[in-house]
Formats: structure tokens, sequence, C-alpha cells
């Protein structure tokens, strides 16, 4: 997938896509994210991978034009700033769906239910942030994402950083003993197994978030386009072979 650092795709000029659907550049769709963030989106043998690439990938094919992807600041995703200014045409990265960003943009249908983890060095001793509280250890999380969010409600300031490479960093480094992160991320981590030797998996947090894909307020036919393609895909079994493929095996079903 190709990858525009740091500048617009949109040098051709407003154009449209198949279906009469509104694209900021002739025969592209222009994703904005925040890389790394494994297994959603990351950069493998030089293209950007992942299973928002892939999903969106389907919404691309559908329009006939081709998926590029514009590397952008996390909390731009909460203003819709590179949406508004025509950057881009859709922001795919991991987020979640809150009241708080529906202010902003427009969410597409949740195309994927989210936890919260602890992940912890091995040495620390925690394995929860109960844990983490009583021993007075140092909590991370990355900056403006719901597990910070979720880390202030529960009384503690945790150290930010910038990206997920940076809390992984952060916990090798021990800038913090633990951090709190979505839970595929930390599975993404474990399977190195430097890092599984490091770190331990601690508690579990249902936090009842669902990821989204944002697009521009009021931009209906490619928020359908969006929310055409999900649905097919979960329908024809696309979906479940992507989510194996990027994630893992698929979660059982809640009774």
């Amino acid at each position: 997938m190709f990858l525009a650092v740091g500048c617009s795709s949109g040098d051709d000029g407003p154009a449209e896509a198949a279906g009469g659907v509104p694209v900021v550049a002739k025969g592209k769709l222009t994703t904005c994210t925040h890389l790394p963030y494994p297994p959603f989106q990351f950069e493998q043998d030089g293209k950007v991978v992942g299973f928002d690439v892939s999903l969106i990938d389907l919404v691309a094919k559908n329009l006939k034009v081709e998926q590029t992807i514009l590397d952008t600041p996390f909390e731009n995703f909460k203003t819709g700033a590179f949406l508004n200014s025509g950057a881009c045409d859709l922001a795919a990265a991991g987020m979640t769906i809150t009241d708080e960003r529906k202010k902003n943009v427009d969410f597409s249908v949740p195309y994927f239910d989210a936890t919260q983890a602890l992940l912890a060095t091995k040495k620390s001793g925690v394995t929860s942030l109960a844990d983490v509280k009583s021993q007075k250890k140092k909590l991370g999380a990355q900056a403006e994402t719901t597990g910070e969010s979720y880390a202030k409600s529960q009384g503690f300031d945790p150290v930010a950083f910038e990206s997920s490479d940076a809390v992984l960093n952060g916990l090798r480094t021990g800038q913090v003993d633990a951090v709190v992160i979505d839970y595929p991320v930390v599975q993404g981590w474990l399977k190195d197994k430097a890092n599984s030797a490091e770190f331990v998996l601690g508690q579990n947090i249902d936090t009842g978030e669902q990821y989204g894909f944002s697009v521009k307020k009021g931009n209906s036919k490619l928020l359908a386009a969006i929310d055409k393609a999900i649905k097919d895909a979960k329908a024809d079994g696309t979906y479940d072979k992507l989510y194996k493929q990027w994630i893992g095996p698929l979660p059982q079903a809640k009774s």
C-alpha cells in the first residue's frame, strides 16, 4: 500500500469514484492513519499493511480506486482536521467510536470489538491496575487514546507516549513499569519471543469499545460505501479471513 508521509494527496483536485462517491484525488481513496499500530496498520517490507488497511482496500476496490495512506498525528482524529481540510477521505487508525469524537466526524458501522489490557515488565511483579496503584508503580499509555482516558478515569496520571512503538520502548527502557493499551496490540507484541520473555500480560479490561472508520461530517456517500464493504465482508467470510490473518483466532461468541 502506497504511503504518502506528511503531504496531501489532493493535488489532482476533488474528484469522484464509482457511484458518484467524492474523493479528494482522482483514482485514489486517501486514508489518514497513525503509524505504527499493529496489527491494524504498520509497515512491512516497505508497504503499509494490517487489518484496517485490508478492510479499506475492499472499499477502494468497490469504488474502483486505489487506497493511498497518509501518516498523520493521532490527535487529529479527534477533531477531524485532516478530513475537513481535504487532505484525506477517511481515517482508519484502530479508533474507538466515542460520543466526543462523533461531534466532529461521522463513523462507520463498528468493525471491531476492542478491549484494553495491562502489560507489565515481569520484574515489576504487577498484573493489575490495583497492583500498580498499591505498589506505586509507573503506568504508561499512548496519548489521546481510550487507554489513556481509562487510566485517568481510574485515578492514574499515566506517562503519555506519542505512538505504540514509544509505549513499548517505554516499557523496555524502564520509563514505566506497566502500560494500558488495546489488547490486540499486546497480542502482537507478545508474538515476539524477546517481548514474551520480558513482559507479562496482566489484567484484561472490557471497556465495551468498538472501532469505526471516520469520514468528514455529512459525507454520506462514502460512509455508505464503507458500511457496505464491512457488512459484505462479514456476510461472505472475507472479514473472518482477514481477522485470522492479521489478528489471530476469532473470539468466541458471547453467550
